[in-house]
């Protein structure tokens, strides 16, 4: 007690000199000249210096802090350039916090500051501004106005006393000054404006921070209405498929309906397709929702939808190709026919050292029941893959091979890739049976040029299906042909494969 009677007692005493101010340090608040603000102080020295200036009826100076993390700052840790400041009101509150609103008056710049007192204490010079005049200063003045009032248009419950301030302000700098005060800047870009004395330089500074604003403020204007336009469409799209479903329960096709193309969704998100198949699926699969079941084209776009998940884009077997079990399993399968076995271990040998080889196609010629097929089937089991057959007798017509258009009633994919759907890798040992009984080329196309290019090891990578209408790599398939004649075989194909009688 007898401590802050002291104290009060001594600061009583104290008498500044005209050009001595109590100076107040500011954490991230830059009060500009013409702007009132409510201010709150905690610290010791700056309630000293505030009751100091009441108690002696003089301004304040307002300094701001380099860093406002510091709570003794001294005078080495304040801007140079501030605010003298006009205290217009001083408030104590009952939990003992202390409030004050302050007017700025004008610029100051700290001389020195002077010790020996209970707070911040400096000698300062006041800054005038420049009073020039001329049509680029007015153009300038102009300029800012029409910035701030599109500003102002920009933001939402623009109170209109700033608005009629901003269009009454007649001094050049004051008007900088009022703009500023509102921008949402931080601390050391307003300490820069503070700073700047002279009115052009200053006007343009505060043009370039004002049209930084503007451009955040519409480019956050444009992404709330695209967001909103988006959760429009998204409501929009939920209410129709609502409506959807009651009509759709009404006429007693809702319930099933929709399960079954949940299903058809789920499905196309475990089926692991490519980006370019699954986009397709996806986009056929919003027509079939805004399809009746009753439409024609119903059963089209669903059984092209089984169809693409149907196929094994990316599953396959794991391959072990043992060259000493190999052998064992064609020993075990087949009696004799060494020749032909050693062809195929060397064949196998080969294909283990390099797999993305483009070997010719084994073919196997000989009269029926000699075990041609069977042969077939002991190569998928030496390597492990799964085995699957397709027979290529009396095959006349190209669509069998590549597929049928979507267009026809009850089209299919080619016989290749519905053998691909059946055995659900994408690498077994197919085998091509009785491929010398495949038809010429006529008027429904040559299946003997669709089959070269499946067996092309530089075009199947990309084998386009006519009903799937996209690539499907076939270079994973391990394809044998069997044959009972050479002479009926068309040449091209012959010579893509290594005959073995």
């Amino acid at each position: 007690m007898n401590d802050t009677h002291t104290e009060a007692s001594e600061s009583s005493k104290l008498v500044l000199p005209e050009d001595v101010l109590p100076v107040l340090p500011m954490r991230n608040i830059v009060l500009f000249p013409g702007v009132v603000l409510p201010l709150g102080i905690g610290r010791a020295q700056s309630v000293a210096a505030a009751q100091e200036a009441i108690r002696q009826e003089r301004p304040i100076a307002l300094l701001l802090q380099k860093d406002p993390e510091n709570d003794a700052p001294g005078p080495d840790d304040l801007y140079p350039v501030g605010t003298v400041a006009t205290v217009l009101r001083y408030v104590t509150t009952g939990d003992g916090g202390h409030h004050l609103i302050a007017q700025g008056e004008g610029r100051f710049r700290v001389r020195e500051f002077l010790p020996d007192y209970p707070f911040l204490a400096a000698r300062i010079e006041r800054l005038e501004e420049s009073t020039a005049t001329g049509s680029e200063l007015d153009a300038r003045v102009l300029h800012l106005r029409q910035q701030a009032a599109e500003a102002l248009s920009l933001l939402p419950q623009v109170p209109q006393e700033l608005a009629q301030a901003i269009a009454h302000v007649e001094q050049p700098g004051a008007l900088a000054d009022l703009i500023a005060n509102f921008l949402d800047l931080k601390a050391d870009e307003r300490q820069q404006i503070l700073e700047n004395i002279d009115v052009r330089s200053r006007l343009e500074q505060v043009s370039q921070f004002l049209s930084y604003r503007i451009e955040v403020m519409k480019l956050s204007q444009k992404i709330g209405e695209q967001t909103k336009e988006v959760m429009d469409r998204r409501q929009r799209e939920y209410l129709l498929r609502e409506q959807l479903k009651a009509i759709q329960q009404e006429l007693g096709e809702g319930e099933e309906g929709n399960g079954e193309l949940e299903a058809l969704g789920h499905a196309i998100d475990e089926a692991h397709l490519p980006a370019e198949v699954e986009a397709v699926a996806r986009k056929e699969l919003r027509r079939l929702q805004r399809m009746p079941e009753g439409a024609g084209e119903y059963g089209m776009v669903r059984s092209y939808i089984d169809a693409i998940l149907a196929l094994p884009w990316a599953k396959e077997t794991p391959e072990r190709v043992d060259i000493g079990e190999a052998r064992s399993i064609l020993d075990e399968d087949h009696y004799d026919l060494d020749k032909i076995k050693r062809r195929i271990l060397e064949h196998l040998a080969v294909h283990r050292l390099n797999p993305n080889g483009k070997s010719p196609i084994l073919c196997f010629v000989g009269p029926p029941g000699v075990g041609k097929t069977s042969l077939g089937q002991s190569i998928a089991r030496a390597m492990g893959r799964k085995f699957v057959r397709v027979s290529l007798g009396g095959v006349h017509d190209e669509a069998e091979i590549r597929g049928h258009r979507r267009t026809y009633i009850g089209a299919l994919p080619g016989n290749i890739l519905q053998a691909l759907g059946k055995v659900e890798v994408r690498n077994p040992v197919m085998l091509l049976d009785e491929i010398d009984k495949l038809g010429a080329g006529g008027f429904h196309g040559d299946p003997a040029a669709a089959l070269l290019e499946v067996l092309d090891p530089e075009q199947n990578r990309t084998f386009r299906d006519t009903y799937l209408a996209m690539p499907f790599d076939l270079s994973h398939v391990f394809f044998i042909a069997t044959a009972n004649v050479l002479d009926t075989i068309p040449g091209p194909l012959r010579d893509r494969m290594e005959i073995i009688p």
